[in-house]
């Protein structure tokens, strides 16, 4: 099930429905495993407890590196680097995100190359770097066609470059 109930359309930020969400992470409180820590990690950023979600993403980090493959490991770092940009660490998580980004291309795993430039393009939004966000959209856009993505992954990514050249448009210019 999908807890995502669309974007929004300034933010690109996950829109939710939160009695689920909350509901769905009392459901797997206890469990250990590395995908439901992840999972669990998503949930706690989405229903804004951004302490309790960056706690868990850093043992989420740890057990990937002792227990899970590299995939994993990028992953976790991944999501934790979007626990970042929510509490507002930009540069942190935009250097997260741009070295998962290298590695994973580094590693020929473009789609989880494609996911870390996405993640790394809504930080830049987030922070107001419309360049970079732009730049890391198109690089998601492109590895996403090159692993033959679904048409709804890309129109995400064509809503995201849009969304970045309406807010460019938008925002005043410092003189």
């Amino acid at each position: 099930m999908s807890y995502i109930r669309g974007y929004d359309s300034d933010t690109l930020r996950e829109l939710v429905d939160e009695t689920e969400c909350a509901r769905r992470l009392a459901e797997i409180e206890s469990q250990r495993s590395l995908p439901a820590m992840l999972e669990r990690v998503w949930l706690l950023k989405v229903l804004d407890r951004l302490d309790e979600s960056l706690a868990l993403a850093d043992e989420a980090v740890r057990q990937a590196r002792m227990a899970g493959t590299r995939k994993d490991v990028l992953r976790a770092r991944v999501l934790h680097a979007t626990v970042l940009q929510y509490r507002g660490a930009h540069a942190a998580a935009d250097q997260e995100l741009a070295t998962c980004a290298d590695e994973a291309e580094g590693q020929r795993w473009a789609s989880i190359a494609a996911f870390a430039h996405q993640h790394r393009g809504k930080n830049a939004l987030d922070a107001g770097d419309f360049e970079q966000a732009k730049e890391s959209f198109k690089r998601s856009l492109f590895l996403r066609r090159e692993t033959g993505a679904e048409d709804r992954d890309l129109e995400t990514v064509l809503l995201a470059i849009e969304t970045v050249e309406r807010r460019r448009v938008e925002s005043p210019v410092a003189i």
